[in-house]
C-alpha cells in the first residue's frame, strides 16, 4: 500500500502542492495573508504540475544527447523552463517577494533534475 502511494502521480503533485504553496505563503507573510494567499495557490499549483513535466522531459530528452553533455544539458532544459514559467506566473500576478518565493522550488526542481537524470542517463548506460 505504501509503495503504491509512493509511486502514485497524484501523491507527489499533491505533495508538490503542499509543500511549495507552503513556501511561498511563508515567502509573503510580511506583506500580510491577503497578498500571500495568491502566490501560495499558484506556486502550489504550478509545482503539482511542472512535477509531472519535468519527469516525462527529463525521459523524453535522454539518449538524445552524447557523452558528458547527457548529464547537464537535459536538467538545464528543464530548469530554464521552470524558471521561466516560475518568473511568468508569479510577475503576472504581482507577488511581493518574488525572488524568494522562486528561489526554493526553482533550486529544488533543478536538484531533482540533476539527480533524476543522473539516474537516467547511469540506467541507460548500464543495460545490457
Amino acid at each position: 500500500m505504501i509503495q503504491r502511494l509512493m509511486r502514485s502521480s497524484l501523491v507527489h503533485m499533491a505533495f508538490g502542492f503542499l509543500a511549495m504553496g507552503g513556501w511561498a505563503l511563508f515567502a509573503n507573510r510580511a506583506h500580510g495573508w491577503e497578498q500571500a494567499w495568491a502566490p501560495a495557490l499558484a506556486q502550489g499549483t504550478v509545482s503539482a504540475l511542472l512535477t509531472g513535466v519535468i519527469k516525462r522531459a527529463l525521459e523524453a530528452m535522454d539518449g538524445r544527447v552524447p557523452g558528458l553533455g547527457a548529464f547537464v544539458v537535459p536538467p538545464l532544459v528543464t530548469a530554464s523552463g521552470v524558471l521561466a514559467t516560475l518568473f511568468t506566473v508569479h510577475s503576472l500576478i504581482g507577488t511581493p517577494e518574488l525572488a524568494a518565493t522562486i528561489a526554493f522550488p526553482w533550486s529544488l526542481s533543478t536538484l531533482y533534475a540533476f539527480i533524476y537524470n543522473a539516474a537516467l542517463v547511469r540506467a541507460r548506460r548500464n543495460a545490457p
